[in-house]
């Protein structure tokens, strides 16, 4: 079959993480980026303003956590000139949304080690992130300190705690754990806001490569 191209290039990459396995019933574009995923280069930003509404939602809904409505929203700012442009407009529509949508959408996000991400319920994104600093694979007594943190700071908080693990090793994670559970709360919703950031930030970055 002929190399897709365009926005059709930028959903089969999308579609395919690092690592990806072909999956039973997958389409020809998906097979062919699975096949060729060493051998093509990452779409510009016209591939990007040229997607559907709804294949825009698809193919960057996923990057803020379990929010699609961010993508939905973000694709009437279009066009981008450039990834970081597409970011700070998704970014913008977290921080314009009511106070009640954003609790809600930091809600959406998983705990730390807790009870979704041992019984393997989270995203791949998350799964992939938790992973990258070893909170999959810890003793019962660090799982155990996790519980106790994600416990108090909910309870001090109302959402769970939210850091950009990716770099940050697990002795790093919990000291800034402690030194947050002892924010006002306004300032930690912020501090949750701008780690989100630096989140999808990676997360774009692996679909459109790094940002200028």
């Amino acid at each position: 079959m002929p190399p897709p191209t365009g926005a059709a290039l930028l959903i089969g990459l999308a579609l395919m993480g690092p690592g990806s396995m072909m999956a039973p019933g997958s389409t020809p574009i998906v097979q062919w980026i699975v096949e060729r995923r060493n051998e093509v280069a990452l779409p510009d930003m016209d591939a990007v303003n040229a997607l559907s509404r709804q294949d825009f939602v698809t193919t960057f809904g996923g990057v803020f956590e379990n929010s699609p409505w961010v993508a939905e929203r973000a694709a009437s700012a279009r066009p981008f000139a450039s990834p970081a442009a597409l970011h700070a407009a998704m970014m913008a529509v977290v921080r314009a949304a009511p106070s009640r949508y954003v609790l809600a959408f930091l809600n959406a996000h998983p705990e730390l080690a807790g009870a979704e991400a041992r019984a393997r319920q989270m995203t791949a994104h998350s799964s992939a992130e938790q992973g990258s600093a070893g909170l999959d694979r810890m003793t019962e007594a660090d799982f155990d300190r996790f519980a106790r943190l994600n416990a108090a700071y909910r309870a001090t908080f109302g959402f769970p705690f939210i850091i950009a693990v990716r770099g940050r090793t697990k002795d790093a994670i919990l000291a800034e754990f402690e030194r947050r559970l002892a924010n006002p709360r306004d300032v930690e919703r912020d501090a949750a806001l701008a780690e989100i950031a630096l989140i999808t930030r990676m997360r774009l970055e692996r679909i459109l490569g790094p940002f200028d």
